[in-house]
């Protein structure tokens, strides 16, 4: 069985079904059937065929999220070639790195824009023959470039599967905070098994539809976003951008929607915002509304029924309250899906008060990827769930979760001393991630391991528990706690600048505080002692050298244009230690 042998059974078992959607500039959604999709497929790869793509050959995607890609994944594992997917806000050098490493034979690039990339770095990649250009490009094409239409026009022999369980399907390169990324290789047998333990667990069928925004290139939007639902015979829709992804939500009103955990927070924070700027009447009802939902959530959670009291007013809380929110995810939606960073409990706890689920997983590129989740029939909150089946999972002395089964990678590409250093020879992989296994089997991610932060005094600190009880805060949006060999806890944080300048321009909270000049109103004595009090409140429950001692607000997010963030949304906190260098120091005069 292979990952191209499962696309053909689905092709074959729901063909005239919508498989893909995509929506034009200026147009609306298109459909395309699973049999025009397997058709594609075909054409794409006797193309491959004929531009000299061979088994064991690998093939770069640089794109965003379209029907190209799906084809191009598929028509590449067809003729028994490498897909090598790229995120496509990486730079210039950073592709050639990859072209290099892996010594692609041809890449698939989107627009006029990722074409300009590989123009630029081409020369410094030998084995590169060929750019398939997915746009068409009304100027003269470049040498040795062809348009993607062309490509599966090419007269070719038809394509006989080419590739084993055990073959190579894909070469993911880690978006590494530190050093150059390293190349997981992953093999048809590494996905299919991860396939099939997610379906186990999760009833995904041609009835759903789901909203793909996450980079196909990223392995967690590749298995649970592509995989799982085409296997499935569900429909899968691309948003236009991650601008766009609200309004598509109401335009394709998704069933199941993958997600990292920055969209949930700012859903969450955009909610709380409009019901600061409701009135006293509406924000008791929302609240009211909170308590409810919370009071369901609770019953739910202990395996009880509600009471009928209590039903009936969920039900009014649900048209008072919740009603926008559902409308707003497309009204069709049974559950969220959160991976990629941990997911703070209060977030999940909130949409569940609100009647939507969301289901937290756990994994890395490295095990193709899912490790653990939760499910509809089984899951706890501040969890990441249970071991999928066929997965094994153990707690290592210093705390470290080891994984052994079928999901882990065959290694690293070109690189079998990284490979050794997490890898046993018992198969045991190495998450570098830190955390507990509970009575009932759930796990529970405290931090990563090369995130821990060891004080002058020798205590070691986790600082993700510590940043997610901080983003409670409705005035606080994003946070980086540091403090590595330093006598204490210090904070780099993002305000929530809407609620911020909301408070401090009420004259009953912060008096009237000039907000035109955003510098200088973070800088007041106001601002500063009522953050502190916000951290102060949020870590009650903190032992004191858990404490944060001393913060300094920043004026613009952390982003993934400012190369701060990974494009999942994680904090590349060595990039932002750099960066702050001199902001951090300050925060350290004792130090100086």
């Amino acid at each position: 069985m292979t990952l191209i042998s499962m696309f053909e059974d689905a092709v074959q078992h729901y063909g005239n079904k919508s498989a893909l959607a995509h929506k034009p500039k200026g147009g609306t959604y298109e459909d395309i059937s699973y049999t025009e999709f397997g058709t594609s497929v075909d054409a794409f790869s006797q193309g491959l065929n004929g531009l000299g793509v061979f088994k064991g050959d690998r093939v770069a995607i640089l794109s965003e999220n379209r029907p190209e890609w799906a084809i191009s994944d598929f028509g590449i594992l067809k003729v028994g070639a490498i897909s090598v997917p790229m995120f496509s806000t990486l730079t210039a050098a950073q592709v050639g790195y990859i072209l290099k490493d892996s010594g692609a034979k041809i890449i698939c690039v989107s627009t006029e824009k990722q074409l300009e990339k590989i123009s630029t770095i081409r020369g410094e990649v030998p084995t590169l023959e060929q750019i398939i250009i997915f746009d068409t490009i009304e100027d003269e094409i470049p040498e040795g470039a062809i348009q993607f239409q062309a490509v599966c026009e090419l007269a070719g022999e038809e394509i006989e599967r080419a590739a084993s369980e055990d073959d190579l399907a894909t070469i993911i390169y880690t978006s590494g905070t530190t050093g150059n990324p390293k190349g997981v290789m992953l093999t048809h047998a590494n996905f299919i098994s991860n396939v099939q333990a997610c379906k186990s667990l999760i009833d995904v069928s041609e009835t759903d539809v789901l909203l793909s925004f996450l980079p196909l290139s990223h392995v967690f939007e590749r298995l649970g976003g592509h995989y799982v639902p085409l296997f499935s015979g569900a429909k899968i829709a691309y948003a236009e951008s991650t601008f766009t992804v609200a309004q598509n939500m109401k335009e394709v009103a998704p069933t199941v929607m993958l997600s990292v955990p920055r969209l949930y927070e700012t859903m969450h924070e955009r909610i709380l915002r409009a019901v600061q700027e409701g009135s006293p009447l509406k924000q008791k009802i929302f609240h009211w509304g909170v308590s409810v939902g919370s009071a369901v959530s609770s019953a739910i959670q202990q395996g009880k029924k509600p009471p009928a009291v209590l039903q009936l007013q969920q039900n009014i809380a649900d048209k008072l309250v919740f009603a926008k929110l559902k409308e707003a995810t497309g009204g069709r939606l049974r559950f969220f899906v959160s991976g990629g960073a941990a997911l703070p409990q209060f977030i999940a706890e909130f949409f569940h008060a609100a009647g939507i689920l969301i289901l937290e997983g756990y994994g890395l590129t490295e095990t193709s990827p899912v490790i653990s989740m939760n499910h509809p029939e089984k899951w706890k909150f501040g969890t990441v769930g249970t071991a999928v089946p066929g997965v094994e999972v153990q707690i290592a002395e210093d705390g470290e979760i080891l994984t052994r089964g079928p999901h882990v990678m065959k290694g690293y590409f070109n690189n079998a001393a990284a490979t050794a250093e997490v890898i046993d020879a018992d198969g045991w992989f190495y998450t570098g991630d830190i955390g507990i296994i509970d009575a009932d089997g759930f796990i529970k991610i405290t931090d990563r391991k090369k995130n821990i932060i060891v004080l002058s005094n020798g205590k070691n600190v986790a600082p993700q528990p510590i940043e997610s009880a901080l983003v409670q805060s409705p005035f606080i949006s994003q946070i980086m706690v540091i403090g590595s060999e330093r006598k204490n806890l210090a904070a780099l944080i993002v305000p929530n600048f809407d609620a911020l300048k909301a408070w401090a321009s009420d004259s009953d909270t912060g008096g009237d505080i000039d907000t035109s000049d955003l510098s200088a109103m973070l800088q007041t004595r106001e601002v500063q002692q009522h953050i502190q009090s916000e951290i102060r409140n949020q870590l009650t429950d903190f032992a004191d050298f858990e404490q944060v001692r001393r913060f300094t607000l920043l004026e613009k997010e952390f982003s993934q244009e400012d190369d701060e963030m990974t494009p999942t949304l994680k904090l590349k906190r060595n990039v932002i230690i750099e960066k702050y260098g001199d902001v951090i120091e300050g925060m350290y005069p004792e130090d100086a």
